[in-house]
C-alpha cells in the first residue's frame, strides 16, 4: 500500500468508520479515539496491507479495538446485567428513531455489531464473519436473533406510525 492509497483510504472510509463506531459506543470522544487508533495501526502496518483490502482491515481493526475498550470498561466500572424486556413498547413512543435506538441499546454487543455491519453498513455475511472472526452461519444466527428481538421490542408498526 502506498502513501497515496493510505490518504485515499482516509478520505473514503473515515466517515463510515466513525459512524459505525459511534453507533456502537455512543461516545463521540471514544469513537474518535478508536478511529484514530485504527488509522494509526494501518499506518504502522501500511507495507503489509493490500490496498484492495484496506476497508476490511480498517473495520476489523476498529471492531477489535472497540471490543477491547468495552471489555476494559466493563472490568473497571460496569457490572450491571442487561436483559431483554418482556413487553413491547406499543403506545409508549411516537418516534421510530427513538424506538430503534432504544432497541439497539438493549441488544447484546455482538448482535448489535453484526446487525449494524449488515443493515447499516451493508456488508455481506462473509465479510462480517472476517471482521468479527465468526463463521458465516454464526453471523446469520446473530443477525436473525437481533432482528427477532427488534421486531418484538418495537411491537406493531401501526402503533409507532
Amino acid at each position: 500500500m502506498t502513501t497515496g492509497e493510505y490518504n485515499q483510504a482516509v478520505d473514503l472510509y473515515s466517515d463510515r468508520l466513525y459512524r459505525f463506531v459511534l453507533k456502537s459506543m455512543k461516545d463521540q470522544h471514544a469513537a474518535e479515539d478508536i478511529v484514530q487508533d485504527s488509522y494509526e495501526k494501518l499506518w504502522k502496518n501500511v507495507k503489509n496491507v493490500d490496498g484492495q483490502k484496506v476497508k476490511s482491515y480498517l473495520f476489523t481493526t476498529a471492531w477489535h479495538t472497540m471490543i477491547d475498550r468495552i471489555r476494559k470498561e466493563k472490568r473497571s466500572a460496569w457490572s450491571e446485567e442487561t436483559g431483554f424486556p418482556e413487553e413491547s413498547h406499543e403506545n409508549h413512543y411516537s418516534d421510530l428513531g427513538e424506538i430503534l435506538e432504544e432497541a439497539l441499546n438493549r441488544l447484546p454487543e455482538i448482535q448489535r455489531m453484526v446487525l449494524l455491519l449488515r443493515d447499516y453498513e451493508g456488508y455481506p455475511y462473509n465479510e462480517i464473519g472476517k471482521i468479527t472472526r465468526l463463521n458465516e452461519s454464526q453471523v446469520k444466527v446473530y443477525i436473525y436473533r437481533a432482528r427477532v428481538f427488534m421486531k418484538s421490542y418495537i411491537g406493531k408498526m401501526e402503533t409507532v406510525i
